[in-house]
Parts: structure tokens; sequence; C-alpha cells
């Protein structure tokens, strides 16, 4: 018989996967030294090919370095759509669609135009990507010990939704300076055309306040795209291995694994972006305009408003956060991190469960 009460739990937790749909029981992984290993990211690396242990300084500091890499390449890449989707958001009277958007820009800028921002998007978001993927790997790590294992599994998705939270509230504080220039460049015709320009004339104007009045709304943007690209992407790739791969990961190469890795991104850069669209919204009048508020803006925009130019930042999240989960993945490969299997139910788990004799 199953013990009721962690049946039930099991059970009715909303964000637990299927957990009586195992065929096989399989024996836990086990360290270099006897210790059971924690089983919470994406992929696999065996234990005498890592370069430094699960958890340690080196790991954290190898993980903060891909988040670099990963967020500050991405987004300097694709900020010509960024610099249009930001003007479709702030002048939809002039900026009618996203071709038009290209259109006008170049006629009145040139291609050089498509460039505005560029310094301090990648400096901004290369922070952000520190802070992002650095504190995430701490906090999931720090959690997982809070909970215990059998808690961990049966809670996992819980568990990347509050690590993942946790680190963006600090990768925002980050972020929030150079985004307040990036904006206030691309959307503000002749205020500023390079990072060096926009700085100081931001803080004669408005001081240190300038460049932080958007944190709260980039909290309200990135912290929820942030909970639904991690938490999404992590049971995204459990569910591919799951369903879709036909062979364990075990058996897979590792560019069979980067393959998975960017399905997965993709998928999930999806969600983000329909999540965190009309916060981004705000953002974006918010940093144009002086003196205004996040509530003063959302009333401004309506319900229709806010919407504006999500096809392109559709597009552009989606391919963006499947490129930021590849590069981050391909770091640990190249740097021989840890990766960890898809999570499995505990033995203790099996046993209280009645799933194994």
């Amino acid at each position: 018989m199953y013990p009721t009460a962690l049946t039930q739990l099991a059970r009715a937790n909303p964000f637990s996967a299927p957990l009586f749909s195992l065929q096989k029981v399989e024996e836990p992984q086990q360290s270099l030294h006897g210790q059971r290993t924690r089983t919470l990211a994406a992929a696999a690396t065996a234990d005498d090919e890592v370069s430094c242990d699960f958890g340690s300084s080196k790991y954290y500091a190898l993980c903060g370095f891909g988040g670099i890499l990963s967020c500050g390449l991405t987004h300097t890449a694709v900020v010509p759509l960024d610099l249009v989707k930001c003007r479709l958001q702030v002048s939809p009277d002039k900026y009618k669609s996203i071709g038009n958007g290209f259109k006008v820009t170049v006629r009145e800028d040139g291609f050089r135009g498509l460039a505005k921002g560029w310094a301090p998007t990648f400096i901004g978001y290369s922070m952000q990507g520190l802070c992002k993927f650095g504190f995430y790997e701490v906090f999931k790590i720090f959690y997982s010990d809070l909970l215990g294992e059998e808690n961990t599994y049966l809670w996992r998705t819980s568990l990347y939704l509050a690590a993942s939270a946790s680190a963006e509230f600090f990768a925002d504080i980050a972020l929030a300076p150079m985004e307040a220039v990036k904006v206030r460049i691309q959307t503000m015709p002749g205020f500023a055309n390079t990072l060096r320009q926009a700085v100081p004339k931001m803080y004669a104007e408005e001081g240190l306040w300038a460049f932080y009045k958007g944190v709260v709304p980039l909290w309200m943007r990135q912290i929820p795209y942030t909970m639904m690209k991690f938490a999404c992407f992590e049971r995204t790739v459990e569910l591919l291995y799951k369903y879709a791969v036909p062979k364990p990961r075990s058996e897979c190469s590792k560019s069979e694994q980067l393959v998975v890795t960017f399905v997965a991104g993709y998928i999930a850069g999806v969600f983000c972006a329909i999540v965190s669209h009309p916060a981004d919204s705000v953002v974006s009048v918010l940093n144009k305009e002086k003196g205004s508020t996040a509530v003063q803006v959302l009333k401004k925009l309506g319900p229709k408003g806010v919407w504006k130019g999500l096809v392109a930042r559709i597009i552009m999240i989606g391919t963006l956060t499947a490129l930021q989960w590849f590069i981050y993945d391909s770091v640990k490969v190249y740097f021989r991190l840890p990766r960890p299997p898809p999570p499995e139910m505990p033995e203790s788990l099996k046993k209280k469960l009645g799933l194994t004799e």
C-alpha cells in the first residue's frame, strides 16, 4: 500500500512530472567519493571527465562566464531588431510594422542607424548574464539543499522558478543603467548616438535616478521572463529526452545533446516573450519619457498598446533564448563542467511510493 499523505502530495503537486509511469528502476549514479550525485541540470558528463566539482567556486565562476557570453553576444547580435521593436512600442504612429520600421530607420539614419545602442546593450546584458546564469546555479543548489533530495524531485519546477527569480532580481540591478541608456539612444533621435554621449547627458538631467528609474518595470518584465525561461527549458529538456529523443541521454553525443538544448531553448523563448511583453512595452516608454511612472505609462498604453511589437519580440526572444542556452551549454562542454542528466526519482521515494520492492 502507498503511504497516503505522501502519495497525495506527489499526485497533487501541480509542477511535478508524471510519477507513476516508470518502466524500470535504475541505480542512482555515484560520484567518485561514493556520494549520490544531484541531478538538477540538463546534460551529462562522466565524473572522470569533469574539470571541477559540481557547486565549487570554479564551477560557479565558469557558469557566470558562460552567462556573459550567452547574453552579451546574443543581445548585441539582435540590436537592429530590438531597435525597431522599441520604436514600434514608443512611436506606433511613425513606425507601422517591423518592415516599415526597418525602412524608416534606414532612410533616416542609414544602415549604421540600425546598430544604435550596441555598446550599452553588450555591456548591460553581459553583466545581466553573469548574474542570471551564475546566481541561478547558486540558488538552485542552495534551495535544493534546503529541500532535501526527495522534495527537490517532487517540487523541482517550483525550485527552478524560485532559483531563477532570485537570480534575476540581482541581474536586473546590474542591467538597469545600461538598459536605460540603450532605450534613450534608440528611441530619442538627436539625444545621443553613443554611450559616451548619452551617460553624461542623462546624469546632468536626472542624476542617478535616470539609470535606475526603470528597475521596477525591469523586474516586472525580466523576473517572469526568466522564471519561464529556466523552468520551461529544464522541463522541456526532460520531456524531449523522455518522449522525443529515440535513445537515452547517456548514449547521445555532445553534439546531439546541444541540438536538444537549442530546441528546448527556442520553445522556452516563445513563452518567455509572451509572458514578459507588456512590461517590456512599459519599460521602453518609461525610459523615453521624463518624469513618467510605470502606472502612468500603463494607463497611457492601454490593453492593446502593451502588445505592440509582440511578433518582433517573439522572433527576437525565441531565437535569442535558443542561442543563449546553446552557447551556455557549449561553454560547459568546452570547460568540461559537470552537467548532470535530467532528474530521476530518488530510490528512497520510489520505495515510499511502492514503485520498487
